[in-house]
């Protein structure tokens, strides 16, 4: 496997390599954000590690240029850690947010926890033909993939895992804070508005109106649901 990072700092550099080789990835590094569409090309890395505050273009904007080709795992690095920052990370497609500074086992242990989620079925026996279908809507857990109308939906993979949580969890209500824990995992450090982000991004993705949403359901003072059968 191949993690890419994208920051200016040599200080960060030295540190994420350390903890990437150590783990026995390949590792790559680029130092500013026009530089980083072309190597992320060329690399084709299996996760991205990605500065906010960067030289030529910043770590947003590379994101969602990226976003609109590649679901590769994207964590954002930034010594700005309020929630409107986290917020528009979360917006533009990342799917995970560590604030500067961190600790390198904090580092490893988000970099291993987002090598384990679904896209990674390249690396994973054939072994499950299993499909959900709600209405028009058809996730093919076997191959990470989900139709709308018929028409293919291209999530990220944290998307995928949320939406697919929600499908095998039929009719269930979760607060934001269960799903929090459910999903993102305890340690986590975001807070509720993540769950928020996501709901809506994935509701723009398969829903004919996001505004009056038929799968991804609010229960008002609660939480959300999927649709029932």
């Amino acid at each position: 496997m191949k993690i890419m990072l994208v920051d200016d700092e040599r200080s960060i550099q030295k540190a994420v390599e350390y903890i990437v080789r150590e783990n026995g990835y390949q590792f790559c590094y680029v130092d500013n954000g026009l530089e980083a569409l072309a190597v992320f090309t060329r690399e084709s890395p299996d996760l991205l590690i990605l500065d906010v505050m960067l030289p030529g273009l910043d770590g947003f904007a590379v994101c969602e240029k990226i976003r609109a080709f590649s679901d590769v795992p994207i964590i954002f690095l930034s010594a700005k850690g309020d929630i409107v920052d986290k917020g528009i990370g979360f917006k533009m497609g990342g799917d995970d947010y560590l604030v500067k500074p961190f600790s390198s086992m904090e580092l490893d242990f988000r970099i291993k926890a987002l090598l384990r989620r679904p896209h990674r079925v390249d690396d994973e026996p054939n072994n499950s033909d299993e499909v959900l279908k709600v209405g028009d809507l058809e996730i093919r857990l076997n191959e990470y993939e989900v139709y709308a109308g018929g028409e293919k939906v291209d999530l990220t993979s944290k998307e995928f895992e949320v939406l697919t949580f929600f499908a095998k969890h039929r009719g269930q209500v979760f607060t934001r804070e269960q799903l929090l824990d459910r999903i993102w995992g305890l340690d986590f450090e975001g807070d509720t508005n993540t769950v928020t982000v996501f709901i809506r991004r994935i509701r723009e993705k398969i829903e004919a109106d996001p505004a009056k949403p038929q799968y991804l359901l609010t229960v008002w003072g609660v939480g959300y649901k999927f649709r029932p059968k």
